[in-house]
Formats: C-alpha cells, sequence, structure tokens
C-alpha cells in the first residue's frame, strides 16, 4: 500500500491482524449518454450570490470529464467564466437564450427554465 494515501484513510479504525488489506471502495464511472438522450434545463439563478445573475444548466448525466468539457465549449462559445461541479454548469450572466440554441444545435435536448 501506498504511503501517501493515508488522507483517505482518515477516521479509519485498523485491525491487529497483521494480514488486513485495507481496501478502498472504487467509484462507478457514470456511463455518459449521447447528446439527444440528454435533458437539460437552463435557468437563471440570483439566491446567494449576492445579488449576481448567473445562469444554470441542469440534467447532465455523465462523467466529470465530460461535463468539464462541455462547459469549457459553452464558456468559449459565450466570452464569460463559469464553472462545472456537482453535476451542473454555471455560467455567469444571463445567457439562457444563447445557451438554449448553443446547445441545441450541439444536439442536446436542452429547454428554459425559467
Amino acid at each position: 500500500m501506498e504511503q501517501s494515501d493515508w488522507k483517505k484513510r482518515l477516521g479509519v479504525v485498523y485491525s491487529t491482524n497483521p494480514d488486513y488489506q485495507y481496501v478502498t471502495q472504487q467509484e462507478e464511472e457514470v456511463q455518459t449518454l449521447p447528446p439527444a438522450e440528454q435533458k437539460l434545463i437552463v435557468r437563471l439563478e440570483r439566491s446567494g450570490r449576492a445579488g449576481k445573475q448567473v445562469t444554470l444548466v441542469q440534467g447532465f448525466q455523465g462523467s466529470a470529464e465530460d461535463l468539464s468539457a462541455l462547459a469549457k465549449t459553452l464558456k468559449t462559445k459565450c466570452g464569460v467564466g463559469g464553472t462545472a461541479k456537482d453535476g451542473e454548469i454555471t455560467i455567469q450572466g444571463d445567457l439562457r437564450d444563447k445557451l438554449t440554441t448553443l446547445l441545441q444545435s450541439m444536439g442536446y435536448k436542452a429547454r428554459r427554465g425559467n
């Protein structure tokens, strides 16, 4: 066992058995659905952001790498900042209409939420 993985084992009670091997659970890789099967909702949110407006793209089903790649594409085409985490993409500003048309042109089933 590597010595550098001690942070993953914090809070674990150890066995006195010398043959015991600590096994970490591997997370399953989520299969990314094709764009035609994705149902994305594009909505505006202001709460918890000091009155600033952000556009959220929710409903993406797939891996974190694919989510961040889609977020990077959207941020580049809109020319704004944003982030992708917890299964949703946050884009700065009110870009609901632009993002909806971009996603639909990319083959996603996107609709405007509010």
